[in-house]
């Protein structure tokens, strides 16, 4: 997806180009990533003051800023104009985009917009859980960067197939990805209740948990569309955009969820095949006389 070494090189990728200087054309897509993760803190702001559809727009920035962090690194890619200075922009911009963005607007939706309650030390107490949830998934989409700004890929600690790539731990335009859905499902409508709030709070929780964690998440680095393929693929390409222009809620939702599910389904089931060693051979009293 994105140009910088972070989140998408596996472990035998090539070390950072030397070339210091600027590429217009792929820090133009990372350009208008900052600008969609900007306008969606903007409209998450919005819907605390205004109709709860600002919100709706909020999620769907950070849908496009998705789409332009894949776009921005391909591009460089292509053109031959990857450089160090756009690597770290673009780690800028994913800061931006996908975690003070998401973070601000699952506050805002979840916690801050809950309606009065009788009891509003309660109401308070919520508010700050959501607080210190929404900072966790800041922090740990930051940390995750950070890691990987400074080493290669590590290998999984549950490795797949050879010729598969993963990445270690759920990347942070994912993680945005996957708040970002859940509140486009709803149109926008903020939370009402209280511990709709405390289970959202929890969901915030796993998946800053899931950015840092070592799970593998399936990294479509194997998924070359330049390659020929049969007539039928513009047929099941064409059907999928049809769905998700005109049931993007629900498709969008279904799509975050399946990969969120798949990296934690593989965790489970290395953990449960992993082989049990056999309890060493008891030793022979005599051989220690």
């Amino acid at each position: 997806m994105s140009d910088h070494p972070a989140e998408y090189q596996h472990e035998n990728s090539k070390p950072r180009p030397k070339h210091k200087g600027l590429y217009i054309l792929p820090s133009l897509f990372t350009a208008i990533n900052i600008a969609a993760g900007y306008y969606a803190i903007s409209q998450a702001i919005l819907g605390t003051v205004g109709d709860p559809w600002h919100f709706d727009q909020a999620a769907k920035a950070i849908g496009f800023a998705i789409l332009f962090d894949g776009l921005d690194g391909r591009i460089a890619r292509l053109t031959n104009t990857v450089s160090a200075f756009g690597r770290e922009l673009d780690s800028l911009a994913d800061v931006i985009a996908f975690g003070i963005a998401p973070a601000i607007l699952a506050w805002l939706w979840g916690f801050r917009s809950l309606p009065v309650m009788d009891d509003s030390d309660l109401r308070g107490k919520v508010i700050q859980l959501g607080a210190i949830a929404t900072f966790v998934f800041l922090m740990a989409g930051a940390a995750r960067l950070a890691r990987f700004n400074i080493q290669t890929n590590p290998q999984p600690s549950n490795p797949g197939r050879p010729g598969k790539k993963y990445f270690v731990g759920m990347p942070i335009p994912a993680g945005a990805g996957v708040i970002a859905a859940v509140v486009h499902l709803v149109s926008g409508n903020p939370l009402q209740m209280w511990w709709l709030s405390i289970g959202w709070a929890v969901f915030v929780f796993v998946i800053a948990f899931l950015m840092v964690s070592t799970w593998r998440f399936y990294s479509f680095k194997e998924l070359n569309l330049g390659k020929p393929r049969n007539f039928r693929w513009i047929i099941v390409f064409g059907g999928i955009i049809g769905l998700g222009w005109f049931f993007s809620r629900y498709v969008l939702f279904l799509i975050a969820l399946v990969y969120t599910m798949a990296g934690v389904l593989a965790r489970l089931s290395f953990v449960f095949r992993r082989p049990t060693l056999p309890p060493p051979p008891p030793q022979d009293e005599a051989s220690h006389a």
